[in-house]
């Protein structure tokens, strides 16, 4: 289908909305919630249905939210009803390990009291994330929510956008959102290339019970196969995503849950005495992509969709909220000023906005994980030194602390906590 703006002129049709938003998820409804405090209209179209997205019990997916998305999330008025359910990360502790052996003694340690702010991020569960986003925007009038319903074509034209739908409806609107993800057909079929390659690694996620509190501790051991993160969640329980090559994951992953903890032993340790699952597994295979464009005539790429980076560093969906609110800004001003939201020109300062901070991201992780994930003693002994060069050094822990909140660069007012 062409996507270019002159494909066909639509001038007298009536929009739907002003925002068309393709992906539910997390990016998409917290998409809609923003635009929706600055008065502007979205329709929010998701593959997956409701029931499939709220379920009550917990199934073994968290995110670790940076300060700056908690704000984001006080600014939308959803924190009051999360807090009770959020475990705040108080310090992170960084060691370097080897097969079979766990980690060693941490090099790197970061607390929240070297910042003024607060916690450097909480732990949240899928679940409820999940369900107040969706309770949200089923109470914003200004938002249409299209469960079960597939993006099937787009047409773009010189004053809107068309979507056919699965169900054999259109809808029309002014601006088209891609928040679906790294496989993003909106980016697609507006023909957005990506750049990016695969890690030859898997990542291993779910929640483990253990005998001992975590104290608000989350740790990211190095080891040869990939790093194993651990985050603390509310009561005795962390969530774990775990990064293994491709075949050793694939063998894992294979295990019955008995065995899977048996794999699990020799790299988690025993710091938190007995382990048992908490939840269901998963597998994600990890990759690197970026899209070659965030903005296109009438059309912005948010979150995955527009760069897929390595969890490394837990910052995911941080970085796609991150473009939640500067889109959201950029829309909010510019229909303040009386422009068409979705005009180039416009979405060209979200574009120079985010391409920054999303490149230096990708390129951050993808150094981190070449440099620690492999038992070279040469690498070894000088990334310890450098661990434990800035250890040493309050400046460089600081900066640290407050880059991982989210705090540093121009940060979008949503995500101070300010109202747009």
């Amino acid at each position: 289908m062409d996507n270019h703006p002159d494909a066909a002129i639509f001038s007298p049709m009536t929009h739907d909305a002003d925002v068309l938003i393709v992906g539910g998820g997390l990016n998409g409804p917290a998409l809609a919630l923003s635009l929706a405090q600055a008065g502007i209209t979205s329709c929010a179209i998701d593959a997956q249905a409701v029931g499939d997205q709220s379920a009550a019990t917990f199934d073994g997916r968290a995110y670790a939210l940076a300060l700056a998305s908690q704000r984001m999330l006080a600014a939308l008025g959803l924190w009051d009803g999360l807090e009770d359910h959020a475990q705040p990360m108080l310090e992170i502790k960084v060691s370097d390990g080897r097969a079979g052996e766990g980690a060693g003694p941490f090099r790197l340690h970061f607390d929240h009291a070297e910042i003024e702010e607060g916690p450097m991020g909480f732990m949240m569960e899928d679940r409820y994330l999940r369900r107040a986003l969706l309770a949200a925007m089923a109470d914003a009038g200004q938002i249409m929510h299209r469960p079960e319903t597939r993006v099937m074509a787009q047409e773009i034209d010189a004053t809107g956008v068309t979507l056919s739908l699965d169900r054999g409806e259109t809808l029309r609107g002014r601006l088209l959102v891609g928040c679906d993800g790294r496989g993003s057909g909106t980016a697609e079929r507006a023909g957005i290339t990506r750049t990016g390659w695969g890690y030859g690694q898997t990542a291993l996620v779910s929640a483990i019970a253990h005998e001992l509190p975590h104290s608000g501790i989350a740790h990211q051991f190095f080891m040869p196969g990939g790093p194993l993160a651990i985050l603390p969640l509310p009561g005795n329980r962390s969530s774990i995503v775990w990064s293994e090559r491709d075949s050793e994951a694939a063998r894992i992953a294979a295990l019955d849950d008995a065995g899977y903890l048996e794999a699990l032993r020799p790299a988690f340790g025993d710091f938190l005495g007995e382990i048992s699952l908490a939840g269901a597994r998963f597998t994600y295979p990890l990759n690197l992509t970026l899209a070659n464009k965030l903005v296109a005539p009438r059309l912005a790429l948010v979150g995955d969709a527009a760069h897929g980076v390595h969890p490394i560093a837990g910052q995911g969906l941080n970085l796609g909220l991150r473009d939640v609110g500067a889109l959201a800004e950029v829309l909010a001003d510019a229909a303040r000023r009386g422009e068409d939201i979705a005009a180039i020109d416009v979405l060209e300062r979200y574009g120079r906005w985010r391409r920054f901070d999303t490149a230096t991201l990708a390129v951050a992780t993808d150094a981190f994980n070449r440099l620690f994930s492999n038992d070279n003693p040469v690498l070894r002994a000088g990334r310890d030194i450098g661990m434990g060069i800035i250890n040493a050094l309050p400046g460089a822990r600081r900066r640290f602390i407050r880059e991982a909140a989210g705090l540093t660069g121009d940060v979008p007012r949503l995500l101070q906590g300010k109202a747009l």
